[in-house]
């Protein structure tokens, strides 16, 4: 912003079909210095083309080690408002449930230290409150968890595990995955709050295929809700369908593997080749249902780009029951972690720490079995090494 206070390129924003991020920073700077000289230092950069903010690593409240991302602009005289403009992670409720009192109550909160400015809700999961002063932190910290909130995770720890509505509103859940994201977030509080893994860990729940939570592209620990036995079929309702839809075009050909057949009277399925994909049963909820023997595929190492490129996950556990006190998924859970601190280096994603080690050295440290679904491509190399140990 100039100094006569106009924002030409921030008002070009705003001029979108879509709702603008600008015109909610401008309604909470009416009252609010930080979000006012946010808006400065916005078109500032937008006119230099250069970010005019430096990462400040985390700031730690008392206790806790993460769950404030430090934020600093590199010209805090001319812009004294957001000189530092950290960002406090709030623990969100499992699926995302609030009542509208708690939101208040939080907003008040935030409204008495902060810019006014939140973003719901972040990648990892967090309700995010974003600018604040370094002064005000612990007041916050305090009145938050005093009101029976909890900081998120931020830096080298666990981050906040975060799950789909699961079985509170959706018929396509196979496992609960609510429970799953409370139970696992209360059992694993050090890890949250204490940072001491070689980098950042994030584990997402979701109830079936669809990843409504994208587990698979975006978490360390992806856990999806799956069946073991057969897709329920009713054949009456996939005639009814078929009234209205190409069964064999629309279902059987998009299937990724082929395991689906349809002449124009039965639907036929080979169980065996199914991957439980969710496409068939999305296109014919009221024909088609998941099995009865329900659980969840276990899946690691999905990530962002940041240090050797993107991951995606892949499968470790085809099926694993999991029902209260999940006692097996945290075992599996804490067995990778040593692994992954044994071997892992500096700001090393667990993913990246299998891809340079291999999927024996995970396997071997977890005693989990291998499985045809963990392997990414055929072996190029013509040698087969043993370890002495392998021999008989």
């Amino acid at each position: 912003m100039s100094k006569d206070g106009k924002t030409p390129m921030l008002d070009d924003l705003e001029k979108g079909a879509w709702p603008s991020f600008v015109k909610e920073i401008k309604k909470a700077a009416v009252k609010s210095n930080t979000a006012k000289d946010l808006l400065n230092i916005l078109e500032r950069s937008y006119r230099d083309k250069v970010t005019h903010w430096k990462h400040g690593g985390i700031v730690g409240v008392l206790g806790y080690g993460g769950g404030v991302i430090g934020r600093y602009c590199d010209l805090p005289e001319e812009y004294p408002g957001v000189a530092h403009f950290h960002t406090v992670r709030i623990n969100q409720p499992a699926g995302n449930y609030y009542t509208s009192n708690a939101l208040r109550e939080l907003m008040d909160i935030w409204d008495k230290y902060g810019s006014g400015l939140t973003n719901m809700h972040g990648s990892t999961g967090d309700l995010v409150l974003l600018g604040t002063q370094t002064d005000k932190l612990e007041a916050i910290f305090a009145e938050t968890t005093a009101k029976g909130w909890d900081l998120g995770g931020s830096g080298s720890c666990l981050r906040t595990p975060s799950c789909c509505v699961g079985n509170s509103r959706c018929e396509f859940s196979n496992i609960d995955s609510m429970e799953i994201c409370d139970t696992l977030t209360h059992k694993f509080q050090d890890e949250l709050h204490r940072p001491a893994f070689p980098y950042k860990f994030k584990i997402k729940v979701s109830g079936c295929a669809n990843d409504c939570t994208a587990a698979i592209a975006r978490a360390d620990m992806s856990i999806i809700g799956t069946w073991r036995d057969d897709i329920r079929i009713d054949q009456a309702e996939v005639k009814n369908c078929a009234k209205d839809m190409d069964i064999k075009t629309e279902v059987c050909d998009m299937c990724p593997t082929h395991c689906m057949s349809w002449d124009g009277s039965t639907l036929k399925i080979n169980n065996k080749d199914c991957t439980r994909c969710m496409h068939c049963i999305n296109r014919m909820p009221k024909a088609l249902r998941p099995g009865k023997e329900k659980g969840a595929t276990i899946m690691l190492g999905g990530k962002a780009p940041i240090v050797t490129g993107a991951l995606m996950s892949w499968v470790i556990v085809p099926f694993m029951k999991l029902e209260k006190p999940f006692d097996n998924i945290e075992d599996l859970i804490r067995k990778l972690w040593e692994w992954w601190d044994e071997h892992g280096k500096n700001r090393e994603r667990i993913g990246e720490l299998v891809d340079r080690m291999g999927m024996r050295s995970m396997l071997e440290s977890t005693g989990l079995p291998p499985v045809p679904q963990m392997v990414k491509a055929p072996r190029s190399n013509p040698y087969v090494f043993w370890s002495p140990e392998d021999v008989k």
